[in-house]
């Protein structure tokens, strides 16, 4: 090896040594990342912020002709914070590279004809005259609109013989947050996530963590947020929210996730099958189990703007066994309903009514053995009327979900659903009418599902009967064909209602 390059690798070594020295272990692998999108999420005193700003320093030194842009959503709140941050960044760590700061414009430019650029979203004209972007930083991007995000993104699109990169450090202030859904809510190719606390931060001082631990007893909110790092949610949540955040952290795992195939010859399913699948809709948390009762509550797309959710409860004790979201076709989500149903020991389905009978048309063509049926008073003869289906009215609404609101209040371990456990974070207390419904922006489709579900499991038992080995009874055609469609376990519970064919 020449003395060149031993001196470059003992040059390599000592840059590293100080970088890790001086930054957080959490953060590290970050400095070599080159996704188009990296996604600080963490909560307060985490050190993101610095890791961000560390990064930025680290590009535009090394990297010559770099144009780099820090922008928040207000100008004047970059002055106290990333511009002041960087220059102590700057005097700490990079004394000797060279470079000129502008405090009047908020500019620092550097020796190797790299500049930083800070622009507040609402300074319009100095947005205008910012060109040939090589990387922006948005400091605290939850105050952001997701289009103020475009408009940055377009931006960035110089010829560069560098990699350019957008990063976002931010706190999770909302769970309905455009953020979570563009970047959490499913994976990005062109992203990284990243989450942290103060944990992750060994440079935290003692006072820092007793402020942010001292949030638990004092600001729950707060706490979720800015000392675990976890979306928050801005109005009044209806069910107990420590209790059901709580729940989150146990990060349940679902035992399957997938959905199921099937044969539709356009009269019935046939060969019905699971299929295992990591981005299925349906998250199964215990499997079926022979001669257990099941329940399970339907939540129609209503206009369109919710998704179809089903919700199954184990009826000997009312805990959620399985989840299912998906937006499709009315006929499609009433297919896999009916082999849901059927897998969990033909369960009680019940369907909300309110807004389409459809799926519960397609249950009865499909024969569909065991549905929730409703009384009603026929305005006319004010006789009493049997139908399928639930329906949620004015008078019963507040009911099912006192309900929920019980059995969750009773034992928050019933409920293992990630989907479900976020949505009872945004079901909120309407501040002017009081009224229990989703948040601005979120939705409510397994709450209501879930809802369902115990408010019809008085029609289904607690217990199912062994089969009678002596008892026998005359099965019908259709009888005959849900058995041979039936899986072995299946089989075992239709004999055990049933009775053995003769």
């Amino acid at each position: 090896m020449t003395r060149e390059r031993i001196d470059a690798a003992a040059e390599a070594a000592a840059w590293y040594k100080n970088l890790r020295e001086t930054s957080n272990e959490a953060f590290m692998p970050l400095y070599f990342d080159k996704h188009r999108y990296l996604v600080l999420k963490g909560g307060g005193g985490s050190g993101k912020s610095v890791f961000a700003g560390r990064k930025v320093l680290e590009r535009v030194t090394s990297e010559p002709g770099h144009r780099w842009l820090v922008v928040r959503k207000v100008a004047r709140t970059l002055r106290e914070s990333c511009f002041a941050q960087l220059i102590g960044q700057l005097s700490d760590h990079y004394a000797g590279v060279g470079y000129r700061v502008n405090k009047s414009d908020m500019k620092i430019t550097f020796r190797n004809g790299s500049e930083i650029i800070f622009a507040g979203l609402d300074d319009v004209e100095k947005l205008k005259s910012i060109y040939d972007i090589t990387g922006i930083w948005i400091e605290e991007a939850s105050e952001i609109l997701e289009s103020d995000f475009n408009q940055l993104d377009i931006r960035l699109r110089t010829a560069f013989p560098h990699y350019l990169q957008i990063i976002l450090s931010f706190n999770p202030v909302s769970i309905t947050h455009w953020l979570k859904k563009r970047f959490f809510d499913k994976a990005d190719p062109l992203a990284r996530v990243h989450e942290s606390t103060y944990r992750d931060n060994r440079f935290a001082t003692a006072d820092q963590i007793r402020t942010l631990e001292g949030f638990r007893e004092t600001d729950e909110y707060f706490y979720e947020v800015y000392t675990l790092g976890m979306w928050g949610v801005t109005g009044q949540t209806v069910f107990n929210g420590k209790a059901v955040t709580a729940r989150l952290l146990e990060d349940i795992k679902p035992v399957r996730r997938g959905y199921f195939v099937y044969l539709d010859d356009g009269l019935r399913l046939r060969d019905v099958k699971w299929v295992d699948d990591e981005q299925g809709y349906i998250l199964v948390y215990r499997e079926p189990e022979e001669r257990v009762p099941y329940v399970i509550g339907a939540d129609t797309a209503g206009e369109g703007s919710d998704s179809f959710a089903g919700q199954v409860l184990d009826n000997r004790d009312g805990s959620q066994v399985c989840a299912m979201r998906l937006k499709t076709d009315e006929d499609l989500f009433a297919k896999q309903l009916y082999c849901l149903g059927m897998w969990y020991n033909g369960a009680l389905v019940g369907v909300e009514a309110n807004f389409s009978t459809y799926p519960i048309r397609e249950l009865e063509r499909l024969r569909y053995p065991k549905q929730y049926v409703r009384e009603t008073e026929d305005s006319y003869t004010h006789e009493l009327r049997r139908a399928f289906g639930w329906r949620t009215m004015q008078n019963n609404r507040q009911t099912i979900i006192a309900k929920l609101i019980e059995a969750a209040r009773e034992d928050i371990t019933c409920v293992s659903d990630k989907w479900t456990l976020e949505e009872m974070l945004t079901f909120v207390r309407n501040p002017d009418t009081f009224r229990p419904e989703a948040e601005a922006g979120a939705h409510d489709d397994m709450v209501m599902a879930l809802a369902i579900a115990h408010a019809i499991r008085e029609q289904q038992s607690a217990t199912v009967s062994l089969p009678k080995e002596s008892g026998t009874a005359k099965w019908t055609k259709d009888m005959w064909e849900d058995y041979r469609n039936a899986d072995g376990e299946l089989k075992k519970y239709l004999i055990s209602i049933w009775g053995n064919p003769r």
